[in-house]
């Protein structure tokens, strides 16, 4: 698939086949392609946990509440670690977020490459997480997304609302 199809493809999905699982070798080309994002200083900073266990499944669920949630077979967990993060010397900004933001773009724009839905989830309850994933204290859970083929029927949005270009650009 060209570049530009896969983004301009990419949606929130929110009907998922809870009987249609992906394959493992489709899986790890997802997580790879979180694996090859960049980070600050190559210290990829991160953990990517693929969900598929019913039991775990069922213990994780809860961190969201929305029905459609339910349906996906797989979870995708981005997990950062604080203390292995870059801190820019001047102000000990951490790019920690910036890191964990670039591998989960990746990873989604691959997915939706693989044909897989995704819907990026920051509205969950962490408590949960850190409960069922048993975090240390340096770990934490940045970003989730359900993976899965879509319920059949359903249809992508042929216009997503977005500003013109020339509203957000400014060559100076």
């Amino acid at each position: 698939m060209d570049f530009y199809e896969v983004i301009n493809g990419r949606e929130s999905v929110r009907e998922y086949d809870v009987n249609k699982k992906i394959k493992l070798e489709t899986l790890k080309k997802i997580a790879n392609a979180g694996r090859i994002a960049p980070s600050a200083c190559n210290f990829q900073p991160w953990e990517f946990l693929i969900i598929s266990s019913e039991d775990i499944l069922e213990k994780v669920r809860p961190c969201y509440l929305a029905s459609w949630f339910k349906e996906a077979p797989h979870i995708l967990i981005v997990k950062g670690f604080r203390n292995k993060a870059w801190l820019r010397g001047y102000d000990e900004y951490s790019s920690l977020e910036t890191d964990l933001t670039i591998a989960m773009d990746h990873m989604i724009l691959a997915a939706e490459n693989e044909g897989v839905a995704t819907c990026w989830i920051a509205a969950f309850n962490p408590e949960i997480l850190e409960k069922v994933l048993e975090l240390k204290q340096d770990e934490f859970v940045y970003a989730i997304t359900p993976l899965g083929y879509a319920k059949r029927g359903y249809i992508k949005k042929d216009h997503k609302p977005r500003k013109e270009l020339s509203e957000i650009l400014k060559i100076i």
